[in-house]
């Protein structure tokens, strides 16, 4: 895309992703409170500012109100705890703002570059799997228990936020999510999903770590154009991912463009 094009599309995303954002799942609320909007999740966590309109003058109280809210939910128990993410992209306003997130106790996660595709270019990737491997859909507790091995064996670590969302999704809303995990016979080398807030028109590519003994053989590739092709026939237009410094170089050379760069601030409580 062109810069103008790019620009459009950043608008448009943070349009349907963040001021106008849906609940992740069937049990979180979003809320517009004044100039910010956020995410409250029960049970393991998720909780966000998705979004704000700040400046010099606003953003310190505005920090300040919104540690004071999910201290207050974890008091009465409605959160596990008082942590959330206060999801900043490089575009927002004031400029200061993650200086500001840092001076009042924030700490901010490892940027991830915010990456976006068009489903109608991706869906034409080749869907032929490498030698040895098949794709499995996830539609059961059986499917996300070989995501979870496959995610365990790439990142090294279990991830049991990702099992209780992707559990949510499955029972309350099966069509916006889908997961998919590469099998190499019975083994898990690779899984990655997708999920798709009805009526946005983007949707939101995450996971697609693969092992290490099986990198480089395509996988990735093959997972990315399986879900575009899912999203091309729901009528989906983008697709969109904060990427890692691994995963953006082979993201590129597959069409997707950079439409900025995002820190996750997290206020630990």
């Amino acid at each position: 895309m062109d810069p103008d094009d790019l620009l459009k599309v950043r608008a448009e995303f943070d349009s349907a992703m963040r001021r106008e954002a849906r609940p992740d799942t069937s049990d979180a609320r979003v809320e517009r409170v004044g100039a910010v909007v956020r995410q409250i999740v029960p049970g393991a966590g998720g909780n966000m500012v998705l979004w704000s309109d700040l400046d010099e003058h606003t953003a310190d109280a505005a920090i300040t109100e919104q540690v004071a809210f999910f201290t207050k939910l974890a008091d009465r128990g409605e959160v596990p705890s008082a942590e959330f993410e206060w999801k900043l992209y490089g575009h927002d306003r004031p400029a200061d703002l993650g200086d500001r997130l840092r001076a009042a106790g924030f700490v901010a996660e490892p940027a991830e570059t915010l990456l976006v595709g068009r489903v109608a270019d991706l869906a034409t990737l080749s869907v032929e799997p490498p030698e040895g491997i098949t794709l499995r859909v996830v539609t059961d507790e059986a499917g996300v228990d070989l995501m979870m091995e496959a995610h365990r064996r790439a990142f090294g670590a279990d991830r049991p936020r990702v099992k209780d969302l992707m559990l949510n999704l499955l029972r309350d809303e099966p069509d916006t999510i889908e997961a998919v995990v590469a099998m190499a016979g019975d083994t898990p080398v690779s899984a990655a999903r997708m999920e798709m807030r009805p009526g946005s028109p983007f949707a939101g590519l995450w996971g697609g770590g693969t092992v290490p003994e099986w990198r480089g053989h395509g996988i990735y590739r093959l997972l990315v154009a399986h879900r575009a092709r899912v999203a091309a026939d729901r009528g989906i237009r983008y697709l969109q991912v904060d990427a890692s410094e691994d995963s953006r170089p082979i993201l590129e050379r597959l069409g997707f463009d950079v439409l900025g760069v995002t820190v996750p601030w997290v206020w630990e409580g």
